[in-house]
């Protein structure tokens, strides 16, 4: 009884590890970010793309942007080269909840003005056009 007890509690640690939309990210606090890319994280169950963004006042912070999972990104053609380090990018998301510079990405925008969905797991909002 007890080491089936402890076999579905470890067999539950990737459900507690993955996170939905809601628990981290503000579907209303939209974010652009304009900045040049410092590292590319290929990791399950999410890339993170990391830029350097200069804000307002001339500092530079460093972002997280969460995309899709890597299998997914892969399938819509993002590939571990589309993001080379010190690309400059824009970037369409939304924040942590906890203010922190964190985001759930939804479109990068290269500087030839392609766009590419990087997986955002946000819900669609009334009157936006759900992704490509």
């Amino acid at each position: 009884m007890i080491l089936a007890g402890a076999g579905l509690l470890l067999a539950a640690v990737p459900v507690w590890a993955h996170h939905a939309f809601e628990a981290e990210f503000d579907a209303n606090k939209h974010v652009e970010l304009k900045g040049r890319v410092t590292q590319v994280e290929w990791i399950n169950p999410h890339v993170w793309i990391h830029l350097d963004v200069k804000g307002a006042d001339g500092k530079t912070v460093n972002w997280m942007v969460e995309g899709g999972p890597p299998n997914a990104l892969l399938r819509r053609g993002f590939t571990k080269h589309s993001l080379p380090e010190g690309t400059e990018i824009a970037v369409e998301g939304y924040q942590s909840k906890d203010g922190a510079a964190r985001a759930n990405g939804r479109d990068i925008t290269f500087p030839d003005g392609k766009k590419l969905f990087v997986g955002s797991s946000a819900p669609v909002r009334a009157g936006e056009a759900p992704p490509q």
